[in-house]
């Protein structure tokens, strides 16, 4: 599998060859600066091991811009084990700090000296957009930097000419999320980790008492993680700065809460951006909410200030694999630079990297701050971009309910049913999906227990209370099955005439796929199915054609994470503390109460239980030698996403998944690999494994290869995740992924439905039984009928899979020789607030 030329794989095509990206005789230099972000270490490994795979040099820039200015031994050569162990740790290995003297031209003078002085004239920064601006700045005044220092005789002529440009490449890392230009930057997935780990414990003690809490989150001049936040957890109301209540907002405010109350609802949630304003400019703190509470309703309140635990904590599996994938791509665009290249930023778009012009990107980031200042506060929003806007927009839908005599009725009946394996995710689809259609005018019926349930007649009208604090909540509430439509198809019609069912949105994996095309070909024996059907996929196993992300993909990817972080805590300490050599029984403790029997309990994505905290303070104590490789089992089927995706989130040395063959000599070649690399101060290793990625190269016989192959070198661990992955809390991505998609597919029912008034109600062309999902940039609607021909259905498996052209990126991180796709063009793309299709924000 990971041989030493993988370009000739049949099932990958690689546009571009790293082997023609030369980095000899190049020096890159990489800092971290501003305000540090959980996975900025993964994007300085990838710089890192990038940079000397192509055969560049790459120097550690401590302490940012100020390491610069003071040289020394404030920039440093790195080698590839300066970055090991790096991926799983927060904040910036490198450290990160302010620099006035970075300020001025003296201050820059000196900075270019000392990197003449190495050879260093590409520079990778991570930071926001200050620390980028700083950059350019310095990039536009290079050459007269140089000139000058040549007068001065601080440098000769010849390191003038030889050092003459400077190229310049930005990934942005910030909590807030506050760069225009991508959809996500470094470190704001994390920071909702930890925010809604806080809210996920406030509501528990909050519904004890029934007490009113205010969250006060980062964000000074961007809403974001508040905003995606109270989407994430159900918020009551939510203060933003991009878009300030009304006047009178405090009366109105009250009302809801009081409402919600009557609805007998124990708890109320408050969320305040710290830079949240009212419309005239004035700052609206958090006591003064609280204030506002308890004198006009009396309610028991309590404010909780987030502060910078936000910043702290490990690195998410989004964080770590979009650090790494842009650290890549940084390095790759530093190679084809030219002195005619302007700076860039490289920048994530839909599931693309994309490489966008800095200072356009630094200016629409200024924009937004001048609209607030001048209190154009909808353009502000816009500016934001579509992704933003359309979160608020789903927010306000979802938080405040129109009284029932203002919503003019559809008088249609909409069902919402889970298919196949639950997901964590469905439970936050289900709730947008039932209260987007209250306020379209429609009545809501829950199916129950999948296609079985329905055909039983398990169905029931559901309400906006109903589905109050599923957000959170793993599994699937409705329940689900894997069982298919086809023997039940006269059933399920008898009772969609029953209910009078006149759309049906269904949310499940490859069991919901094939239902939906059984339900498509039944139209011409069944009138009751020709109404609008719309799938959602969601499914651990991200294996849904027409989409490249599923719901509850990405809290399965945490999971393995925070097993491999676990199963290495335990390894360490029983490598060094000869007291945990001892039989250990562990008393699992989390909400889905799923846990196999292991050593070590694995906490869910943001339920991280108190034996996995114990392990990881026993991992921080420990140090010595450990010569350990683990194999860890995911799931998948036949779908290879988690365990490749998990293998770059968790810095594995192999992945074997079905989409790439392997054989014994591949097996033999990474156990020769990991041999070498023993001999390192590496001396720990990671493997993962598909459950179906062969049929005969099982887990356990994979385990005993290589501990037979590994004797007195290494030692092995095998760990089967199993349903765990299926289980637990939902992560911050999951919910509101689940959120968004699920009202796009219920507005898109309700267009359907509305353009079939006065015509009839039947549909039957292939445009009205569709898959919802991300391709590539957008969020589109594929009719089921395309899709057969674009479906492996013998193993389970779209034909063509996205996230396959991330994997020699994996195998380049961990020492192997591979080619790499780089970004879809090396060109600079142009920055738009707006497109004619609809965008795909992750």
């Amino acid at each position: 599998m990971d041989d030493q030329d993988v370009s000739a794989n049949p099932r990958g095509s690689f546009r571009q060859f790293l082997e023609h990206l030369s980095g000899a005789g190049k020096a890159i230099g990489v800092l971290t600066s501003g305000g540090d972000a959980q996975g900025m270490n993964a994007a300085v490994r990838a710089v890192v091991r990038m940079g000397i795979y192509v055969g560049a040099k790459v120097y550690f820039i401590y302490e940012g811009y100020q390491g610069m200015v003071d040289g020394g031994s404030n920039i440093v050569e790195a080698d590839w084990e300066s970055v090991s162990s790096i991926l799983q740790v927060g904040g910036t290995i490198i450290g990160s700090a302010r620099c006035k003297a970075f300020r001025s031209r003296e201050g820059r003078l000196q900075a270019a000296r000392n990197l003449v002085q190495l050879g260093i004239t590409n520079l990778c920064v991570i930071g926001g957009d200050g620390s980028l601006t700083g950059a350019n700045i310095f990039r536009k005044e290079w050459s007269g930097l140089l000139e000058e220092l040549a007068q001065n005789g601080q440098i000769n002529k010849e390191e003038v000419e030889k050092y003459s440009y400077l190229n310049v490449v930005g990934m942005v890392g910030s909590i807030d999320n506050d760069f225009c230009g991508t959809d996500m930057t470094i470190g704001t997935d994390s920071a909702l980790h930890r925010i809604i780990e806080v809210i996920d414990a406030i509501m528990t003690t909050a519904q004890s008492h029934q007490r009113t809490f205010v969250l006060e989150v980062m964000g000074r001049h961007c809403g974001y993680l508040a905003l995606v936040s109270a989407l994430a957890c159900g918020a009551d109301w939510v203060f933003l700065p991009e878009s300030p209540p009304e006047e009178g907002w405090q009366e109105n405010m009250c009302v809801k809460l009081s409402e919600n109350r009557a609805r007998k609802k124990r708890l109320n949630i408050i969320i305040v951006a710290e830079g949240a304003i009212d419309t005239q400019n004035k700052p609206i703190t958090s006591e003064q909410i609280k204030e506002l509470v308890v004198t006009q309703l009396g309610y028991d309140t309590r404010v909780t200030i987030l502060g910078h635990v936000q910043r702290g904590g490990t690195p998410s599996a989004f964080d770590r694999i979009l650090a790494s994938r842009m650290g890549v791509e940084a390095v790759v665009a530093l190679l084809q630079a030219t002195p005619e290249t302007p700076a860039c930023v490289v920048s994530l778009s839909g599931n693309q990297a994309v490489r966008l012009p800095l200072v356009k990107c630094v200016q629409m980031t200024q924009d937004v701050q001048k609209a607030m200042d001048e209190r154009r506060f909808k353009d502000a929003v816009q500016l934001r971009g579509r992704s933003f806007e359309n979160n608020l927009n789903t927010y306000k839908r979802l938080a405040i309910k129109m009284p029932d005599t203002q919503i003019p009725k559809s008088n249609c009946n909409v069902g919402v049913i889970n298919v196949g394996a639950p997901a964590a995710g469905m439970n936050a689809a289900v709730r947008a999906a039932v209260r987007v259609g209250i306020a379209d005018g429609h009545k809501m019926f829950a199916v129950y227990d999948g296609f079985e349930g329905f055909a039983k007649g398990q169905i029931k009208e559901i309400g906006w209370g109903d589905v109050g604090g599923w957000t959170g909540q793993g599994g699937s509430i409705l329940g689900t099955k894997r069982t298919l439509p086809g023997k039940y198809l006269t059933e399920i019609a008898g009772q969609m005439r029953t209910h009078s069912i006149n759309a049906l949105l269904i949310i499940g994996g490859f069991e919901a796929y094939l239902g939906l095309l059984e339900l498509s070909a039944a139209r011409e024996k069944h009138e009751e199915f020709c109404v609008p059907m719309v799938m959602v996929p969601a499914t651990v196993s991200n294996n849904v054609p027409g989409s490249d992300f599923s719901i509850g993909a990405d809290t399965a990817l945490n999971t393995i994470t925070d097993a491999f972080e676990s199963a290495l805590a335990m390894a360490d300490a029983r490598s060094n503390h000869e007291e945990f050599c001892i039989p250990v029984c562990v008393l699992p403790a989390t909400i889905s109460n799923n846990v196999p029997g292991m050593e070590c309990s694995l906490g869910s994505d943001t339920g991280m239980n108190a034996i996995v905290e114990t392990c990881d303070r026993i991992k921080q104590s420990a140090s010595g030698t450990k010569r350990r490789v683990f194999i860890i089992e995911t799931m998948g089927g036949y779908c290879g996403y988690l365990a490749n995706m998990g293998g770059l989130a968790a810095g594995a040395d192999a992945a074997y998944i079905f989409e790439e063959p392997f054989d014994i000599r591949d097996l033999q070649a990474n156990v020769e690999h990991l041999t070498e690399k023993m001999k390192t101060t590496i001396q720990r290793g990671l493997v993962l494994r598909n459950e179906s990625c062969s049929e005969n190269y099982t887990t356990d016989f994979i385990y005993q290869l290589y501990s037979e192959e590994g004797k007195g070198v290494f030692d092995c661990r095998k760990n089967v995740l199993g349903h765990m992955q299926q289980g637990g809390a939902p992560s911050p991505f999951d919910r509101n992924f689940g959120t968004k998609m699920s009202a796009r597919a219920m507005q898109w029912i309700t267009t359907k439905l509305k353009e079939s008034q006065g015509k009839g109600r039947r549909f039957v062309s292939d445009d009205s039984i569709c898959v919802l999902g991300i391709s590539k940039r957008n969020l589109v609607f594929r009719p089921v009928a395309e899709l057969k021909k674009e479906t492996d259905f013998e193993h389970r498996i779209p034909k063509e899979q996205w996230w396959l052209k991330l994997r020699p990126l994996m195998k380049i991180l961990a020492k192997y020789k591979a080619s790499f796709e780089v970004s879809d063009s090396e060109e600079l793309e142009h920055v738009h607030h707006r497109g004619h299709e609809e965008p795909a924000a992750i």
